[in-house]
């Protein structure tokens, strides 16, 4: 059985991500959780902290999920199918609203993700972008460095939330894009029959 301060974590991150974080009050908390607000501040003594935990917990299950990945002994083709999902996966569940929210309410934190991502996530993919080199998966003139840095420019770019605000494709969609785009310019001739391998399931 959860302890309070577990429960309040994840009904928060919960309503967080479904709703948005500007729109769930702690009183909206409390009462779905059937506890006092004085309880929730007992372990968050805001709002924004709660949020810091929600995002910083999130980041560092995703950052153990793909050192997992990447560090498997597996060829490239399942790697970066498994990579593409469990990315996907993390899109979806943060959604628009609650990234945009983190964007406006919160902007030091918004920062932090921007930096773990480069530095934690980002880098680790570039890692099987080499191993796709090194098996002959990608063309042989196409240059890793190069095109690590067109995807995190785009993923970057376009997987903001204000643009995706602006837009009506979903961030599913864009990162589908990003990828599809991408990845039919790298990939061999033969990779290219397995382009199914990145028309991946984000359920």
């Amino acid at each position: 059985m959860l302890d309070d301060k577990q429960r309040i974590l994840e009904k928060a991150a919960e309503k967080f991500t479904e709703t948005g974080f500007s729109k769930v009050t702690i009183e909206e908390l409390s009462n779905e959780l059937g506890v006092s607000k004085k309880t929730i501040y007992k372990f968050y003594t805001s709002k924004d902290e709660l949020l810091q935990a929600i995002v910083r917990t999130m980041l560092s299950r995703v950052e153990r999920e793909v050192n997992k990945i990447v560090t498997a002994d597996e060829v490239f083709e399942h790697k970066v199918t498994k990579l593409l999902t469990l990315i996907g996966k993390q899109i979806r569940k943060f959604g628009k609203q609650f990234q945009y929210d983190i964007q406006r309410f919160a902007p030091a934190l918004w920062k932090e993700i921007e930096k773990f991502r480069q530095e934690r996530i980002f880098s680790q993919v570039k890692l099987i972008f080499e191993q796709a080199k090194n098996e002959g998966v990608f063309r042989n003139d196409l240059d890793v460095n190069l095109f690590y840095l067109i995807f995190i420019s785009a993923v970057q770019g376009i997987m903001n939330p204000k643009i995706l605000t602006e837009n009506t494709f979903s961030a599913e969609n864009a990162f589908k894009g990003i990828i599809r785009i991408l990845f039919e310019g790298a990939l061999t001739d033969d990779a290219k029959k397995k382009i199914h391998y990145f028309d991946v399931n984000y359920e």
